[in-house]
């Protein structure tokens, strides 16, 4: 059987290598670090994704390249050119078929509701327009011939090793202690959330299917939502209560003169304040996917944290 590479071991890179290696496919995961999730079937690799000779090393004779990395807000502009230019080369020159994580915010501000794989990207920030160029240039290269390609957009993540997202570790460990919850932007407009093992198995799925190459695919979400009903599901789950409250625009200001992180979320401050929703009906009607009820999804988020905090 051929072995997949997945460059990345975040939540998407080792839910896709946990994915993989579960059914039986060899793994070869690449971080700066070398970590990785342990089975017996990940091949755990310390290198730099931003250099070509690595990864043709580690995916000659794979089928798929998984790009599964995710720099920080602020280093997008110097971190992703090498390591998106350094993935093209290598599936060009090993022929696997490269899979990129995305998401949506190469759409930008005041796109349509719902947003479909097929709609006009016009984002403007300096994050979409990255993203925009990246998937351009992805699916530009599929179409020339020079490689085989494809990508999956996700939503705001949440589910078992989800840290750094909306309704990671600002929300859930707060809503299991039974205490308030700030939230970005408007709490009760409708935002579409992707759960973590249904964007693994999209990526998984949309590589190995010829159907899904040259093209963007929309992880299955379950309906829209708001934050604040996600934050109940949250405590439906843990048995708890939790209130809900917005951080105004003016304070995620005030903390973006100290915090890079906070300064960056400036520009997606509107897909918090205005409805955020994903149309994913062709992804699940050509592939037979189907996302994760929101109460299932919960109810394993909360069990994942609770287990982490009891260690």
């Amino acid at each position: 059987m051929q072995h997949h590479v997945v460059v990345g071991a975040g939540p998407v890179g080792s839910g896709v290598a946990t994915l993989l290696a579960h059914r039986g496919t060899p793994v070869t995961v690449i971080t700066r670090s070398g970590s990785g999730p342990d089975h017996p079937l990940v091949t755990k690799l310390k290198g730099d994704a931003g250099n070509a000779d690595t990864l043709v090393g580690a995916a000659t004779g794979a089928a798929a390249i998984y790009n599964c990395v995710n720099p920080p807000y602020h280093r997008w502009p110097t971190d992703w050119p090498p390591m998106h230019t350094a993935m093209m080369r290598a599936a060009e020159r090993t022929g696997a078929v490269l899979v990129m994580m995305d998401n949506l915010y190469g759409f930008g501000p005041g796109s349509s509701m719902p947003m479909r794989e097929g709609d006009a990207m016009k984002a403007t920030g300096s994050k979409g327009a990255m993203r925009a160029t990246m998937a351009r240039e992805l699916l530009a290269a599929n179409a020339d011939g020079r490689l085989r390609a494809t990508l999956a957009r996700a939503s705001d993540f949440y589910g078992p090793q989800v840290i750094g997202s909306a309704v990671g570790e600002r929300v859930v460990p707060r809503v299991l202690a039974g205490k308030k919850v700030s939230l970005l932007g408007r709490v009760d407009v409708p935002h579409s959330f992707s759960y973590m093992p249904d964007v693994a198995r999209t990526l998984v799925t949309i590589a190995e299917d010829e159907r899904a190459w040259g093209k963007p695919w929309h992880v299955p979400n379950a309906p829209a939502t708001s934050q604040r009903e996600v934050v109940e599901a949250f405590a439906a789950a843990a048995g708890t209560s939790a209130k809900v409250g917005a951080v105004p625009k003016a304070a995620l200001n005030a903390l973006g003169l100290f915090v890079p992180m906070m300064r960056e979320l400036k520009e997606t401050w509107y897909q918090f304040a205005e409805p955020f929703i994903t149309d994913s009906t062709l992804t699940e009607q050509t592939f037979g996917l189907a996302a994760t009820p929101l109460a299932e999804g919960a109810a394993t988020t909360v069990a994942w944290w609770k287990a982490r905090e009891a260690k």
